[in-house]
């Protein structure tokens, strides 16, 4: 039985993680900038993000996700302005090939980064309760099988990072200061606009 909430989980972690949006623009960017490890441990950060919203929805904590859902104004604020600060910092960055092994600090720092962004974003919690009641979990499952469940949704949220900056590690040696600097404006505009979104969404 906990194996079929921990595919479950797999799946939903997986796909949620997946699509293209600020933490992927900027994992993209570190990735090519500072190598692999400092992508993955980026993509980490949004891991746990997730892992935590997919507790509150697998174990039925209606008053944490109504909490969240009712401050999803001050949520997008803090995380709008955040966006923007990022997109712009990032679009103004010199290009950058680090070589040298990326510090505890550097690596704590990329981490808590993602994690701070991802969990002010309060998109991601709207989509795991509307994916878990899909899924005939809105109630909140229980004992090991929630567990199980929140695994899932860590390890394939990790899995899709593990992919992406492997993938993209390939190809990192390949790109010359040109290409980098393109990077970087790209990884900038796409942050900044989820950033002008969130802070246009408080007026509609």
């Amino acid at each position: 039985m906990e194996l079929s909430f921990l595919l479950r989980g797999l799946i939903v972690g997986f796909s949620i993680a997946a699509p293209v949006g600020p933490v992927c623009a900027l994992c993209i960017r570190r990735t090519l900038a500072y190598g692999r490890l400092v992508g993955f441990v980026s993509g980490i950060g949004a891991a746990c993000a997730d892992g935590i919203y997919g507790a509150v929805a697998a174990f039925g904590l209606t008053a944490v996700s109504s909490a969240l859902v009712g401050q999803s104004g001050v949520l997008r604020a803090v995380g709008g302005a955040f966006l923007l600060y990022l997109g712009v910092r990032t679009f103004l960055a010199d290009p950058v090939r680090a070589t040298a092994t990326p510090s505890v600090g550097g690596l704590a720092r990329a981490w808590a980064s993602v994690f701070a962004l991802t969990l002010t974003n309060p998109a991601t919690i709207i989509s795991f309760l509307g994916v878990f009641a899909g899924l005939g979990l809105a109630a909140g499952a229980s004992g090991a099988s929630a567990i199980a469940l929140v695994a899932g949704v860590f390890l394939g949220s990790a899995a899709w990072w593990v992919t992406l900056s492997l993938g993209l590690g390939a190809f990192r040696e390949r790109l010359d200061e040109r290409a980098l600097q393109w990077v970087n404006r790209g990884s900038g505009v796409v942050i900044a606009l989820f950033g002008v979104g969130a802070l246009a969404s408080l007026f509609l």
